[in-house]
């Protein structure tokens, strides 16, 4: 199968009541644990690529990587741009094969996002290849993403569908309460989603796909490993499971997960090294991690997206 957009994996999402899972790259192993994941559990995958991991690994790369595993699954695969800051950035993924491209608009003004939204849906959907906008600012710190509390703001429905229609992309990316990284909330905060900012903009927006970022729930077992093996993360906390359950079986279509999949490499990695100190073979401590980010993305799909069996 080649690779695709998800226009079709949406499209069924919607009606089905879950959502695909949006899950970050950055090596061969990471790839390598999501696609064994969603081949055993026969889910649909977004594979998705941030400028940060494009300079990390090179596109050419990582695209030889993602070909690979949709070669070695025959699972359906998008291959997506994860915060595009600008057109340029999301014209060369496009010429390079991406079939999905997020342009994040969000730090400019509402006139200044549709007007830079618009022109990178005209040469995508040119191409064939769909585009994410966004609404709404996520605090938090993730790869090259930093919006601080101050210069967050939630989505305001008022503004979806003069948004979506002046642009015409074909998913959207709101701010209900999610925020990027490890260290989402305050010790002692609650979290807690804003469904009715979620319910007002299904309304004025019905069938219309919906994307959360920063939805890593930043898994316990892992930042228990970390830390039992010289890590410092007791503030680490992330958005309960149970609200993306919630979300998926809703207009959410697609929920993005970076951070707990650090998390479970960098906990494969940490215990391994911890107990075999001299070991020096990156073949040995890497299959733990790779090992962790299988059973995280299976975790994911069955209990939280609910698209297993969806391929």
């Amino acid at each position: 199968m080649p690779i695709v957009t998800s226009k079709e994996m949406f499209s069924k999402a919607y009606t089905g009541g879950y959502a695909v899972g949006a899950f970050n790259v950055n090596n061969m192993e990471i790839i390598q644990g999501i696609t064994e994941a969603a081949s055993q559990t026969r889910a649909p995958l977004i594979l998705q690529v941030s400028a940060g991991a494009r300079k990390y690994a090179k596109h050419i790369y990582l695209m030889k990587l993602i070909e690979a595993a949709e070669a070695d699954t025959g699972l359906p695969i998008c291959v997506h741009l994860d915060h595009g800051e600008d057109f340029e950035i999301c014209r060369s993924c496009i010429d390079g094969g991406f079939t999905s491209v997020m342009i994040d608009g969000s730090k400019h003004s509402f006139e200044e996002n549709i007007r830079i939204t618009k022109q990178v849906v005209e040469y995508a959907h040119s191409r064939g290849v769909v585009v994410e906008g966004e609404l709404g600012r996520l605090e938090g710190v993730e790869d090259e993403i930093s919006v601080s509390a101050e210069e967050s703001s939630y989505t305001d429905p008022s503004q979806v569908e003069e948004f979506v229609t002046a642009t015409g992309v074909d998913s959207l990316a709101i701010a209900i309460g999610t925020s990027h990284g490890a260290y989402k909330f305050k010790p002692g905060v609650k979290p807690s989603l804003r469904f009715d900012i979620l319910e007002e903009v299904s309304k004025r927006l019905p069938g219309f796909p919906i994307v959360l970022h920063g939805a890593s729930s930043v898994t316990a077992q892992f930042v228990e490993t970390i830390n039992a093996f010289g890590g410092a993360m007791p503030d680490a906390v992330g958005v309960p499971e149970d609200m993306l359950r919630k979300a998926c079986s809703s207009a959410v279509c697609k929920v993005n997960i970076d951070s707990d999949i650090r998390l479970a490499v960098t906990a494969g990695v940490r215990k391994h090294m911890f107990e075999n100190p001299s070991d020096f073979d990156p073949r040995k401590y890497l299959t733990p991690a790779r090992d962790n980010v299988r059973e995280l993305v299976k975790h994911k799909i069955i209990n939280v997206l609910g698209c297993d069996g969806k391929a």
